[in-house]
């Protein structure tokens, strides 16, 4: 049975690697819907995740596709997994402190799956303490994390920032379900 991954977009430079993990976990198989922040749809455009995804997009808290539905807590239900790739330092703090106040962190708090959260930002918001803060947070909560690869950065900083690769994603994704699976 194909698994259901909701990828949450947030908006950083990073945004154009979600289009090929969105790619990427579709050819493994699993079925994805993806959601993005204001700030993500200024780098890359709905239309693309559409079309990876074969699903819609959401973005708007209060655009109802069906009124049967609220959309967030639909989505929230549905997921497997919640992935949000990249993670900015703003959603990072908006969950870390509860702040709903947008499709994906208002789909989060609502979320009873396992919420993953790969960071993508310049090398000294990564390790500024309040990030930090948050991330441990978060962990405490529960969210699990993929930790952000070292490299060169858009900033033109070389250091740890960079969204791992979506193949390495994909990968750890797999593989956290073949576990689960192994446990019942």
């Amino acid at each position: 049975m194909k698994k259901n991954i909701l990828l949450c977009v947030s908006g950083g430079i990073a945004v154009y690697k979600a289009v090929a993990l969105v790619s990427k976990l579709s050819q493994a198989n699993f079925n994805v819907k993806v959601m993005m922040t204001e700030s993500a749809r200024k780098f890359v455009t709905p239309l693309s995740f559409q079309v990876m995804s074969k699903n819609d997009v959401y973005y708007d808290t209060f655009d109802e596709k069906e009124s049967s539905v609220i959309a967030h807590i639909d989505l929230a239900d549905w997921a497997d997994l919640i992935l949000i790739a990249p993670a900015t330092a703003n959603v990072i703090g908006k969950l870390a402190n509860g702040i709903a106040d947008d499709m994906i962190t208002t789909t989060c708090l609502a979320a009873t799956c396992p919420v993953w959260l790969a960071p993508a930002m310049n090398v000294h918001m990564y390790d500024h303490p309040a990030v930090k803060r948050n991330i441990a947070r978060l962990a405490e909560d529960g969210c699990s994390f993929i930790e952000p690869s070292e490299g060169f950065l858009a900033c033109g900083y070389v250091g740890k920032g960079r969204l791992e690769e979506p193949e390495k994603i994909t990968q750890i994704v797999g593989k956290f379900f073949v576990e689960e699976a192994d446990k019942q």
